[in-house]
């Protein structure tokens, strides 16, 4: 019989102490195993199962426990009445518990220390886990927290012995991620200073002395034991006493296996990635076969860094050690290390001799396999270039764990092997805050809280850039964190800057690496990817700046996606980390021409054109049209299936649609310049986005102008009218909209001057003047005789005009007459957004009628076509206008709920004047209290 209560591998070897039953009943036997072959009476046996919380006819309960046990132990272990209590005979060697105990004994007991670090690697290992797992009593917790105890003594009496025996250098490494965990720990701070100052790192012994001094002052206000004090003196002073004078092997035929310990040196304080290191503590947990963790992500976020950090903080979970290996996927030179090398380097680890070594590889890898099989290993197989590299490492023991870093995804092993994916990305601001803190010190970061804030901007969250830029200003403080964010605030120069003159801290260095993986197709994709403007990308406007079909675009993105170069933030929409796009921005000035990358440029901004005009014509479609370039790509992209498939593409493309105008406009695309204006025109109207709208025709203007195109020029001033009028500029708006009517004028275009006056319409009623609002409404009114049965969807639009200006001046009777005619109209001509601003106008004028109930009955048919259109502009307004019928019928819980939807829109369009404006109608609202 094996009974274990160190903890169990699984359920075939975890013997009766959990496959005897309930808690309680496993209690019972924990309490008898622990004193195996020796009375204990009833009274001990119910304080230690259930200490003060003692159940009814506990003494009869014991009895049942007991009953039940003797049926599920095997016959060479018995329980048996004694006079006073109860006895466990049971040989203690098959209790791991006494197993360990009398293999600590033996070790302390033996003079050759190979012999003993032998034992004591044979008692370690029967730990499987927490003692006495999920049994929580007075008497088990007491037990547990003393077999604890004496396991430490015991890992660190395996430690003097390791260092006796010459294994220093590897304790150097190990054990720093140990005293981190245990910073008051003295006995185990002196075998750290000893292991680093038999490796060559006296200073190192040195500094961390006085670390250790440091910290028993500030916790315990305490100095270091006399004992610890004089190893830092004799370290102080090279004593030659502390010099290694023999060294030893293990004995002839002992059965003694080498613990590797490959783990690189623990890095420094890691910050933030709580959450990441929480989900490979949820994919290591259990441990088994399958228990792999892919940790991936863009050169220089920190993947090698989080690994080994997770790795030595839980160094004490992989009792038989751990292996670690850089297969070298996106090494610098481009040659990954050959897997034969890898699984050779593992052998020697495990202290397999050259002449040992099977010639055939797969040989060597069944060899490997067999050695770890029955271990506890953690095997970190850093930086893997594909999923081939690493299969043929993976270990096939229970109890092995496998972390793998990579640029790439590694979908075989997901799919193939059962891995579990952890993309990392960027810092949040707090933790890249706390990584600059960690490293400059707090009053440094906090004394130029601006600069810090703009350094981590630009940074993007990249560990490594922000390790750079810390480093750099360790290795230089003079200059002010100022400086140093100035140097990388110009995009131009940023990545130069990011660059400490040294390969390995280099954010281009790293980057580069990544991107000299890719096949030629793939790396044009990248570099054109990071070229184009634009936050992000969908797939058509992808394929579109590629030249291909979507489907090899598709598997372009997806290539990039797998290297971590690219991101599908959203589903169908791919961005790159802003430092990885400025590096594919510089290889494409490098390695594509100029006329690739116009042309590439040319056909993007050409798709954008023809599907803004598209999605534009959805939402508007009685707007005059103009007249586009034949599209470079096949019409398919273009193609909308309604006016909410527009608005979507509208809303997902809007700030990329600004910025590859502004860039079509360095290129000298100047027709796309004016026409991605025209195409945004209707959509930035309804969403209240006047400042886009504003600058998108300050560029259509200046394209129009050196195009010498008066037509464009025409649209252009009447647009920026517009937005002027909008944005409160009466001055500019007049100016560009007087000049846009001289324009029309002298094309002969009543149509466009009927645009123009109308808008000058609103103009005037926004600057106040109602009168001449009126006058230019009617005037645009007129301009149409003759043409208005070729628009009457525009006529109807000038006639709501008209009626709302009217209204204005509380000339209700004909402004209704008007109202009504254009909703005549709308009858066998709709135009759902015109209609509702005519449904708006007769609310408003019922309202000032004093017919409050017809009113909202105007309104909220208003409101419905507004939201199906997607106008949240006019929605505002009709809103606002709904909350005041409400409010004079009495009704103030409704106006309010009304008047904080409005309040909503307007401050999301930032309209801050009508904001202000409702919220002082709030503010005085009378609400009645709630009973």
């Amino acid at each position: 019989m094996d009974l274990r209560l160190l903890g169990s591998v699984d359920a075939r070897h975890a013997g009766a102490v959990v496959e005897v039953g309930p808690d309680r009943q496993r209690c019972v036997l924990v309490a008898l195993v622990a004193d195996a072959n020796r009375v204990i009476s009833a009274e001990e046996l119910i304080d230690r199962v259930w200490g003060e919380n003692l159940p009814l006819r506990c003494r009869g309960t014991l009895r049942t426990y007991l009953s039940r046990l003797r049926q599920v132990l095997d016959p060479d272990a018995e329980i048996g009445r004694r006079a006073g209590g109860y006895l466990l005979t049971i040989d203690p060697l098959a209790v791991d518990l006494h197993r360990f105990r009398a293999l600590v004994r033996r070790a302390s007991a033996t003079e050759r220390d190979a012999d003993a670090l032998a034992l004591l690697d044979e008692a370690l290992g029967l730990w499987r886990g927490e003692a006495f797992a999920g049994l929580d009593t007075p008497w088990i917790n007491t037990l547990r927290d003393a077999v604890a105890a004496e396991r430490r003594s015991a890992e660190l009496d395996r430690i003097d012995l390791r260092l006796r025996l010459g294994d220093h250098n590897t304790l150097a490494a190990e054990l720093s991620g140990q005293v981190a965990e245990r910073p008051l720990d003295e006995r185990l701070a002196g075998q750290y200073m000893l292991a680093l100052y038999r490796a060559g790192r006296q200073a190192d012994a040195l500094l961390h002395y006085g670390e250790v001094r440091r910290r028993l002052g500030d916790a315990l206000g305490a100095d270091p034991t006399p004992q610890l004090a004089a190893l830092h003196r004799q370290i102080l002073a090279a004593d030659p006493a502390l010099r290694l004078t023999h060294t030893a092997a293990p004995p002839a035929g002992l059965a003694w296996r080498p613990v590797p310990r490959q783990l690189p040196p623990a890095p420094g304080r890691l910050s933030g990635r709580r959450r990441e290191l929480a989900r490979i503590d949820e994919v290591l947990s259990g441990g088994g076969p399958g228990t792999i963790a892919i940790i991936s992500g863009v050169g220089g976020v920190g993947k090698t860094w989080l690994v080994l950090h997770w790795a030595h903080r839980n160094a004490h979970r992989f009792p038989d050690g751990q292996l670690f290996v850089d297969l070298r996927g996106f090494a610098p030179d481009g040659e990954p290390m050959r897997t034969e090398l890898a699984v050779r380097a593992f052998l020697d680890a495990l202290g397999v001799g050259p002449d040992r070594i099977p010639l055939d590889p797969p040989a060597q890898v069944g060899m490997y396999r067999s050695l770890v099989a029955d271990r506890q290993l953690l095997v970190v197989l850093d930086n893997a270039r594909d999923s081939r590299q690493v299969v043929r490492l993976l270990p096939g023991g229970s109890g092995c764990s496998v972390l793998v870093t990579s640029r790439d995804r590694l979908p075989g092993l997901i799919t193939g092997h059962g891995a579990r994916p952890l993309t990392l990305t960027g810092l949040p601001d707090t933790d890249a805050r706390q990584l600059l803190v960690d490293r400059l010190g707090v009053r440094r970061v906090d004394a130029e809280p601006d600069a810090v804030a703009e350094l981590i901007g630009y940074c993007a969250g990249l560990p490594l850039a922000l390790a750079i830029i810390a480093g750099r200003a360790i290795v230089d403080p003079g200059p002010r964190l100022r400086t140093w964010a100035a140097q990388i605030g110009d995009t131009a120069t940023r990545l130069t800057a990011l660059n400490a003159g040294d390969e390995l801290a280099s954010l281009t260095a790293a980057l580069s690496w990544s991107s000299a993986a890719l096949d030629p197709a793939e790396a044009r994709a990248f570099q054109l990817l990071g070229f184009a403007a634009g936050a992000d990308i969908g797939l058509p406007a992808a394929a579109a700046l590629l030249g291909e079909s979507d489907g090899r675009a598709t598997a372009r993105l997806r290539a990039l996606h797998r290297m971590s170069l690219l991101d599908e933030h959203v589903a169908g929409r791919w961005r790159m980390h802003d430092l990885v796009r400025l590096h594919a921005s510089d290889a494409a000035r490098c390695h594509r021409g100029e006329d690739e990358r116009f042309a590439a440029l040319h056909r993007l901004t050409g798709h954008h054109v023809h599907a803004a005009a598209a999605a534009d014509r959805l939402l508007d479609p009685h707007r005059p049209a103009i007249a586009l370039a034949a599209a470079d790509c096949h019409d398919g992209r273009h193609a909308f299936a309604d006016e909410a498939a527009a608005l979507a593409y509208f809303t997902a493309e809007l700030d990329g649609l600004l910025a590859i105008q502004r860039q079509a406009a360095e290129v000298g695309l100047l027709p796309a310049v004016w026409q991605l204006a025209w195409g945004l025109s209707t959509f930035t109207c309804r969403q209240g986005r006047r400042q886009d709208l504003l600058t998108a025709w300050q560029l259509g203007l200046a394209a129009a102008r050196e195009l010498g195109d008066a037509h464009a020029e025409l649209l252009a001033c009447h647009q920026l009218g517009r937005a002027h009028t909008e944005l409160g500029q009466h001055a500019e708006a007049v100016a560009h909209l007087d000049h846009a009517l001289t324009l029309a004028e002298r094309a002969g275009d009543p149509v466009g001057q009927s645009y123009v006056l109308l808008t000058l319409a609103r103009t005037w009623q926004v600057h106040g003047d109602g009168h001449r609002a009126v006058e230019h409404a009617e005037r645009s009114l007129r301009v149409l005789d003759g043409v208005a049965e070729a628009n009457p969807v525009w006529l109807s639009r000038v006639l709501n005009a008209v009626g709302w200006y009217l209204a204005q001046l509380g000339r209700f009777e004909p402004a209704a007459a008007h109202c009504l005619a254009a909703l005549d109209i709308y009858r066998t001509h709709p135009d759902r957004n015109a209609e509702a601003d005519t449904l708006d106008s007769l609310g408003f004028i019922a309202h000032g009628a004093g017919r409050y109930a017809e009113a909202l009955d105007w309104y909220r048919q208003a409101l419905n076509l507004l939201r199906e259109t997607g106008d949240t502009s006019g929605e505002a307004d009709t809103l606002d206008r709904t909350a005041g019928s409400l409010a004079a019928l009495g009704e103030p819980r409704e106006a309010e709920r009304t008047w904080q939807q409005a309040l909503s829109h307007y401050q999301d369009q930032g309209r801050a004047e009508d904001a202000d404006r409702v919220q002082r109608e709030l503010d005085q609202l009378a609400v009645p209290v709630a009973d």
